[in-house]
């Protein structure tokens, strides 16, 4: 066992040996299996033990215990909570649509499933055969050259589970719940679609392998470090586009009972619960890859040990779990009207500066060499920070801002820097704030409210 596993490292020494495992039919069809079944073990075990994260995360910011029962340490919740919604009774309301009720959880589900299949998970490997040959494989299904386009299509498919599930309850909640996934929709993906031109544009490619491979090398040279702005306004669209909470309008139980679930119960109920957390998994991955250098880890060790890229994945991919459950557990589900205008009047104008931002550093490079682009980033990096910083002190109340002197003096080199990057991450949240009054009239009303 330890010889198969020093020569599984080693590679091969013969180049004769090697075999291309896209060109060998049995090899391909055995490695599109494998790794189908791999990839879905993978999401459908990371939707169960997302659901445990969440809940337990949430407990522990609101100071209980979460779910502890079922099994070790809570472990085999999942387990109890899909057996009891096997068998629990589905019930199809009266004047629905049968057909396309029972369609719109698959329609949701699906694309959740399959989106990932552009996406590279590792470099090539060589594995050994009983044929004393090595045969090269790809870790994941396959890298198109136009790969981003394959995401922004798939991504854009699940709204229509969701317009078919509200449509066919034949319940004015649920058809309010699926209205409203179709407007925002349209809102935050053209913002969504305009910064993926972000990483296209820096790559010179659609392909995501191509994507990943220009952020390989040292962790300086990912994406979210050139064009911060773009990285920040890409992962909030891809949480409007999954309709995860705050912007999780079709479903706002103060207002639509549940909206487009409002009819559902059993394994169709299920099959949207597990659509929209295979989707947090789903997001991260692509924003990990256009981002944030996919499989590479920042430091050159993926090259040299191939096996490592899943893991380094997987590890890149928990904590912006843990940033979307943290957002549910702390920030308010916003008013609808409010939601679409930070889509339209915030997210969208931002997300073209952001692609500006990135084509006159492109011109620079090109005209100036590299050492100008590095500059130009340099500085378009410091205005953006510095204005968000601007912006984050002119919403905060004077009696934060009061600083004993005492205190004052303990502020070191970390204090600012903490500052800096809390402006770049606060400039869609107060550029949220200040849409409120970009509404006809909308600054009065609050303010004869108060009154």
């Amino acid at each position: 066992m330890m010889d198969f596993l020093e020569q599984l490292l080693m590679g091969p020494n013969d180049p004769n040996s090697i075999v291309t495992c896209s060109s060998n039919s049995t090899c391909s069809t055995v490695h599109a299996i494998v790794t189908t079944l791999l990839v879905f073990f993978v999401l459908l075990t990371g939707f169960a033990y997302t659901t445990v994260l969440e809940r337990r995360f949430i407990s522990f910011m609101q100071s209980r215990l979460g779910p502890n029962r079922a099994g070790p340490k809570g472990l085999l919740q999942p387990v109890s909570e899909g057996v009891k919604l096997i068998f629990k009774e589905e019930i199809i309301p009266d004047g629905a649509d049968r057909a396309v009720y029972s369609f719109a959880p698959l329609l949701k589900l699906v694309p959740s499933l399959i989106v990932l299949a552009v996406v590279p998970l590792g470099p090539n490997v060589y594995i050994p055969w009983f044929d004393d040959k090595w045969y090269e494989m790809a870790q994941g299904f396959t890298d198109v050259n136009v790969g981003v386009l394959w995401l922004l299509a798939v991504t854009s498919i699940s709204v229509y589970g969701i317009t078919l599930a509200g449509w066919a309850s034949n319940n004015k909640y649920a058809l309010l719940g699926a209205l409203r996934a179709s407007a925002s929709m349209i809102s935050y993906e053209l913002s969504l679609g305009t910064v993926f031109a972000v990483p296209i544009m820096l790559a010179g490619s659609m392909s995501i392998g191509d994507i990943i491979g220009e952020q390989s090398g040292l962790f300086l040279k990912w994406f979210i470090f050139q064009n911060p702005l773009a990285a920040i306004i890409m992962f909030i669209a891809l949480m409007a586009e999954i309709s995860r909470a705050p912007f999780d309008m079709p479903e706002a139980e103060q207002e639509l009972v549940a909206g487009h679930i409002t009819e559902y119960s059993g394994m169709k109920f299920a099959m949207f619960f597990l659509a929209e957390y295979v989707n947090m998994i789903g997001i991260s991955v692509i924003f990990v890859t256009m981002f944030m250098g996919g499989y590479h880890d920042g430091f050159g060790l993926v090259q040299g040990a191939p096996l490592l890229a899943l893991p380094v994945l997987i590890g890149k991919v928990i904590p912006f779990l843990i940033i979307m459950v943290w957002v549910r557990g702390s920030i308010f589900r916003p008013r609808y009207d409010r939601l679409m205008a930070f889509g339209w009047k915030v997210l969208l104008p931002l997300s073209m500066l952001a692609v500006a931002w990135t084509a006159v550093s492109i011109v620079i490079e090109q005209e100036g060499g590299s050492t100008a682009y590095l500059i130009s980033v340099a500085i378009l990096f410091v205005i953006v920070g510095a204005l968000g910083y601007l912006f984050n002190r002119s919403t905060t109340p004077e009696t934060v801002l009061n600083i004993d002197e005492v205190e004052s003096e303990k502020l070191g080199f970390g204090y600012y820097v903490l500052q800096f990057v809390g402006g770049i991450l606060s400039i869609p949240f107060v550029a949220y704030e200040a849409a409120k009054n970009l509404r006809p009239g909308g600054s009065k009303k609050e303010a004869k409210a108060k009154s």
